[in-house]
Parts: C-alpha cells; sequence; structure tokens
C-alpha cells in the first residue's frame, strides 16, 4: 500500500507536471499557473529531501547518498537497495526507488527503451541497443580537504578490454507496475525488487536505468575499480545528472560524505534481503 509520504509525493508531481489527482483515474487539466507551479517545485524538492533525495533543478541533477557494497566480486548492478542483488552490486542505496523514479521524473526525462533482439537479415539474433533519454551518472565524496568526483565509468572495470568501462548515457527506463500479490495489487517493481540501476543488460526491463554499451550484453566482465573508491561500507554521492558535469553542483555539495579510510568488515552480502539490518557505520540520505 503506499505510504502517506509516497502519495504526497505522487500530488506534488502531477501538479507539477500540470496533472490533476482524481478517483479512479488522472486527467490531463491546462497548464498550472506560473505561482502553483513553483509552489509544486518547491513541495516536491522537499518531499525529495526528506527521504534522502536531493534535486537540483538548475544543474539538472539529482543525488542520493549510497554505500560501496561489492569491490572483489563480479558486478551486474550498479545501484540496488537491500531487496535487490546485493552480491552483485557495486553501491546500495536505502531510499526508495519509486521516490528516485519521481525525482528523475522531475528533471523532465522521459523513459526510453530497454534492450532486446531481433532477427537480423541472416536469421541470426541481433542486438538493438536501450535508446533514449538517460543520464550521466558521477560518484563523489570529501577526503582530506579534497573533493574527489569521478564518472561512474571510470570505478568500474572491463574485465574483457583490460581498462575502465566507457563512458555514456544510461538511458532512463523508470521500471514499471506488477502484481505480485492480489491482495496489494499493483506495486512498483523496483521497490519490491530493489535493483535500481543494472550494468549488465537484463531483457526484463525493470530497473530505473539500464547501461546501453554492446558489451554490457556479457555479464561476466564487470568488476570495481577499488583503488579509486573509498572502502566497502563508506558512503559516496551518486550524482545522475541530465548533462555533463564540471564538478559537484553548488546545490548539492552539502550532500557530500567523508568516508574514512580505515576499512569496514560488512557482512557477507548474501545476508542482506528484505529486513536485513544494515551496520556497516553510516545510512543513505
Amino acid at each position: 500500500m503506499p505510504t502517506p509520504t509516497l502519495l504526497r509525493l505522487t500530488g506534488a508531481l502531477l501538479a507539477l507536471l500540470g496533472f490533476v489527482l482524481t478517483v479512479p483515474e488522472v486527467r490531463v487539466t491546462a497548464p498550472v499557473p506560473s505561482q502553483a507551479q513553483g509552489s509544486a517545485d518547491d513541495e516536491l524538492t522537499s518531499l525529495l529531501a526528506a527521504e534522502g533525495i536531493h534535486l537540483d533543478r538548475e544543474a539538472g541533477a539529482v543525488a542520493l547518498r549510497a554505500q560501496v557494497l561489492v569491490t572483489n566480486e563480479l558486478l551486474e548492478y550498479l545501484l540496488v537497495t537491500r531487496r535487490g542483488a546485493t552480491h552483485e552490486s557495486l553501491l546500495m542505496t536505502e531510499v526508495t526507488p519509486s521516490l528516485l523514479n519521481a525525482g528523475l521524473f522531475a528533471l523532465g526525462l522521459e523513459p526510453g527503451t530497454n534492450m532486446r533482439t531481433m532477427a537480423g537479415a541472416d536469421g541470426e539474433a541481433e542486438l538493438v541497443l536501450p535508446a533514449g533519454e538517460g543520464v550521466l551518472p558521477y560518484v563523489a565524496w570529501q577526503e582530506g580537504g579534497e573533493l574527489y568526483v569521478y564518472r561512474v565509468e571510470d570505478v568500474l572495470c572491463d574485465l574483457a578490454a583490460e581498462r575502465s568501462m566507457r563512458r555514456h548515457r544510461w538511458v532512463f527506463l523508470g521500471s514499471g507496475f506488477k502484481t505480485y500479490n492480489s491482495e496489494r495489487g499493483e506495486e512498483f517493481v523496483a521497490d519490491v525488487e530493489g535493483n535500481l540501476i543494472n550494468l549488465a543488460f537484463f531483457s526484463e526491463g525493470s530497473t530505473l536505468a539500464t547501461s546501453a554499451l554492446p558489451e554490457c550484453l556479457d555479464q561476466t566482465i564487470w568488476g570495481a575499480n577499488d583503488w579509486l573508491l573509498p572502502p566497502r561500507g563508506e558512503e559516496v554521492l551518486l550524482i545522475l545528472a541530465k548533462e555533463r558535469l564540471d564538478g559537484v553542483p553548488a546545490g548539492l555539495r552539502a550532500h557530500l560524505p567523508t568516508p574514512a579510510r580505515a576499512r569496514v568488515e560488512l557482512p557477507d552480502p548474501d545476508a542482506f534481503g528484505p529486513g536485513a539490518p544494515l551496520d556497516p557505520g553510516g545510512s543513505g540520505g
């Protein structure tokens, strides 16, 4: 069942986009006046911030805290919650996926299309890459008075090519809704499954965003460049930007974490799951 925060956030987002929420349907109305638009903008930003999601419209970016999770095993995901594939994700966050999705919509993003295969002229299956609008992801933190900012691809290793992942735009998918239990009705897939951004391709298209390189078809070539990253269990600021950034936007700098360099022993990632305790010394938000 939707939480009060999610219901309020949905109403604010619909108002922002020029919709009116009615029961049982959503109907399109005339664009809202500029004063009401500004009020909806402010309410949405405040609601997201209370949930650990920081929206910077001027910079065209949304940011959230995430913990470094898996650095010594193969990776298939960039970002998950504790409900997701924690044994194969670089980062883990405590934010609610549907609220992060609302923040991405608030940036003006429209969902694109996931990868797929189609029959080629010779009858062989051909890969069709994800396509559409998307984000450029960054990780950032402070340490010893210095600011560290990397494109996410720089902290990921392509083991087959023996180089860092190629920089590119990650396609926004927006997840979707599915009925897992008839009594609960439709639920937001990323909220239930906990997988937010995939690194390797998955045909389901149930994440918020996906990588979009041909080599992402291979699920066995991705690892972490842990020489660049803070130790496991420490936090970084994950920034999802519509365009290239020269650094951390001024409106997001207050949310930069300062990770400790002492390495933290985390429980085995397989121990994480719905309701599992998260106790590496920090929390998202």
